[in-house]
């Protein structure tokens, strides 16, 4: 009796590991049935802020003196860009900073043999960031009119940036993720099996580049500053179950 209750109950062990396994192998397999896609979200804006800098200099053997010029100078800038219809809100001045200089000379075998001090040059930097882009743009352009007024002015290229980027970003995201569906759909009626459920989603790094231009993508992500229309990309890569 004791051996035929054991027996019966190695049967039913036996039994039930084999249904264990049979269905542990199933949903391996079933783990392994799925489809991967990316999808491609890409929009084509226009910059609605403008940053544009530039730094003047002046040089004398005081400190005074090179303060009461540089103080000079600043007022033909100030006066320069308010004639041009920039607020005095979208002007910023730096502070000021200075080095004092001097002329090296050297001995015929190459040791230092004295340095003369030729006075101090101060530097001063001016922003402006404004929402009118092709104001400032032209201004930008028109800014040799300074050093034709004796300003030792040296103008760098505008920066262009957009203030509705996160919006942007969500709209992108939607249009990659509609794009990645569609061509899972597409992989799945193809092979004749169903799409499942949406197992796993990852989001590609955003990339912002010039229009029409040859810039390669950052592996961190790509943020252009100098083009004032550009383009953005963002992939998403989608993993769905396949019934």
């Amino acid at each position: 009796m004791k051996t035929n209750a054991n027996s019966i109950i190695i049967a039913v062990a036996i039994v039930l590991s084999a249904y264990l396994f049979s269905n542990a192998f199933q949903n391996r397999n079933q783990s392994n049935d799925t489809i991967s896609v990316t999808g491609l979200g890409k929009k084509d804006f226009t910059s609605d802020l403008i940053v544009w800098s530039g730094s003047f200099s002046k040089k004398s053997f005081t400190l005074k003196e090179a303060y009461a010029s540089l103080d000079a100078d600043r007022a033909k800038i100030k006066s320069y860009l308010s004639s041009k219809g920039i607020a005095d809100s979208e002007i910023v001045f730096s502070a000021v900073s200075f080095n004092k200089d001097f002329e090296t000379t050297y001995n015929e075998n190459g040791t230092l043999k004295q340095q003369i001090f030729t006075g101090f040059t101060l530097t001063q930097n001016v922003t402006i960031q404004s929402k009118e882009v092709n104001k400032i743009e032209d201004i930008s352009r028109q800014s040799s009119e300074l050093i034709n007024s004796g300003i030792e002015f040296y103008s760098n290229a505008p920066e262009y940036y957009y203030t509705k980027l996160a919006e942007l970003k969500i709209q992108m995201i939607a249009e990659a993720t509609k794009d990645a569906n569609i061509r899972a759909k597409s992989i799945a009626e193809n092979a004749g099996a169903g799409l499942g459920n949406l197992k796993k989603s990852d989001m590609g790094v955003f990339q912002i580049t010039g229009q029409n231009s040859s810039e390669d993508f950052s592996y961190g992500g790509s943020f252009n500053t100098f083009s004032k229309n550009k383009t953005a990309n963002i992939t998403v890569k989608l993993v769905y179950q396949v019934n």
